[in-house]
């Protein structure tokens, strides 16, 4: 057994010093690095030849191959993942904006899949499937130490079959089941509607590959039947992100100038170093879906609305119109989402995507792990910000990346206290109905339409006097804001 063992691990080592010599000639021609470590390789190798030798059954070459480029990878940072067939297809079907599945978007918190945030009108959504909400189980299988990837597999399926969550949440004694319907998700990515005379919603749910039609022809709607909008809101709450051309384009739809910077980037190799501007080239690779948008686009005031759930392509347009002084943001500091993933293929039906930048918004500032700041920091209700103890930004995600120049993740969360907000937020959301997205019900969308019309904006609770923002006024508000401009009461 020695003897075959030996011979394993030679032939591993045979293989593995080939495939380090080639890759070694592929790094030094394109750029002068240090030669890949060969010791640990062989070791790599020997491993690969004691568990195909020794193991109690055999195990495919594939999975042994698969599971190691997926554990390298995932090791990384949360947000780099290998993608096998069934995964890289089901990406592009997001990226359409359509998938088979239960609707939440989840991340890994100590060993567990954390809800981010239920996706509007989902089985999981009706099903009260809130933020914060721990999966521990998918169809009764632990999914202790299970990738996001893994979960995302076991949740999807054939339209109508069935897949049971079971779910703890902070402050309850025992774990919910909750057996759903798989369907389609269809992710209507732009919708929009005039609140009251003169003032415009326009809410982006996620930045997919038809957001830009859609923005156009929802704007155009709105104008024609309204062409006096006075204020208009833009709604990126809970909106998790996704392409960037998407994001670029909705941001360029709001700059009156387009050579304007919207994000840039910054990485380790050159074509990771570059600045992105408000130009049809990038946004858009054939036509131009933005031409002949309403004009009034340009100068019409603006408050756009973010939250906790705000992420990625979202907080790149938040944080490009905060910049430029075109729209006053409102709501509590976003995700923090500030990396960027470029797929790199590795074959016809497989790729990593791999974090290869960070983004910064126009006057230079990170997005990464510290997210946008709001102008205005109003809560989710009247009573208080009761979702925001009960979810997970990037900073609290295992081995995220720090923002560039930190030498130190960002300090743990206090967990008694922690516990304690959540405990209290789950008793008073829990007869609570879901909030509507631009409902009557909406404190936020009524606080944006306040500050438009120069009225007293009620902000975040426990924040100073004289801590509290006040941001210069809109280009046309019908007066200026008497209770945040006053002095501070003593």
């Amino acid at each position: 057994m020695g003897i075959k063992a030996r011979h394993f691990g030679l032939v591993g080592v045979g293989v593995l010093v080939g495939v380090a010599a080639s890759f070694q000639l592929s790094a030094h021609a394109q750029k002068s690095g240090a030669p890949l470590p060969l010791d640990e390789l062989r070791q790599l190798a020997d491993v690969y030849g004691l568990i195909k030798t020794d193991y109690v059954e055999p195990v495919e070459d594939k999975k042994l191959l698969s599971e190691a480029i997926g554990g390298m990878v995932a090791s990384l940072d949360p947000h780099s993942v290998y993608l096998d067939q069934k995964a890289l297809r089901d990406m592009n079907e997001a990226v359409q904006g359509k998938f088979v599945g239960v609707g939440v978007e989840i991340s890994n918190e100590d060993g567990y899949i954390k809800v981010v945030s239920p996706i509007e009108d989902t089985p999981a959504f009706r099903a009260g499937v809130k933020p914060g909400d721990l999966i521990t189980r998918i169809d009764n299988v632990p999914v202790r130490n299970m990738s996001s990837d893994e979960a995302i597999k076991r949740m999807r399926g054939k339209v109508g079959s069935k897949v049971t969550l079971t779910i703890a949440r902070p402050g309850e004694d025992k774990p919910w089941v909750v057996p759903l319907d798989r369907q389609e998700i269809k992710v209507v990515s732009v919708k929009a509607k005039m609140v009251e005379p003169g003032y415009a919603w326009l809410r982006i749910s996620q930045f997919q590959e038809n957001t830009l039609d859609e923005l156009a022809k929802k704007t155009k709607e709105l104008y024609a039947e309204q062409p006096d909008i006075k204020g208009l809101v833009l709604d990126l709450r809970n909106d998790p992100g996704g392409l960037l051309p998407g994001a670029i384009g909705v941001s360029a739809a709001f700059l009156p100038q387009p050579d304007q910077v919207i994000v840039s980037t910054k990485g380790q190799v050159a074509e990771s170093n570059q600045a992105f501007y408000g130009r049809r080239e990038f946004y858009a690779q054939r036509g131009d879906p933005l031409a002949g948008l309403p004009a009034g686009l340009k100068s019409v005031p603006m408050v756009v609305l973010v939250n906790g759930g705000s992420a990625s392509a979202s907080e790149i347009v938040a944080g490009a119109l905060q910049d430029y002084q075109r729209a006053i943001v409102m709501g509590s500091r976003t995700f923090g989402k500030g990396s960027v993933q470029t797929l790199r293929r590795l074959s016809a039906d497989t790729a990593i995507k791999l974090t290869t930048a960070r983004y910064y918004t126009p006057k230079g500032r990170p997005i990464q792990a510290t997210g946008i700041e709001p102008d205005l920091r109003v809560d989710e209700s009247a009573e208080g910000d009761l979702l925001n103890a009960l979810r997970v930004r990037e900073a609290d995600l295992q081995r995220h990346l720090v923002a560039e120049g930190d030498k130190k993740d960002t300090p743990a969360k206090d967990q008694a206290g922690s516990l304690a907000q959540q405990q209290r937020a789950l008793a008073l959301l829990k007869d609570r109905k879901p909030l509507e997205f631009g409902g009557n019900d909406d404190f936020q969308l009524a606080q944006a339409i306040n500050h438009f019309k120069g009225m007293p904006v009620q902000l975040a609770k426990g924040v100073p006097d004289e801590d509290k923002p006040v941001p210069a006024p809109l280009p046309g508000a019908e007066q200026k804001l008497p209770e945040l401009n006053a002095p501070p009461k003593k």
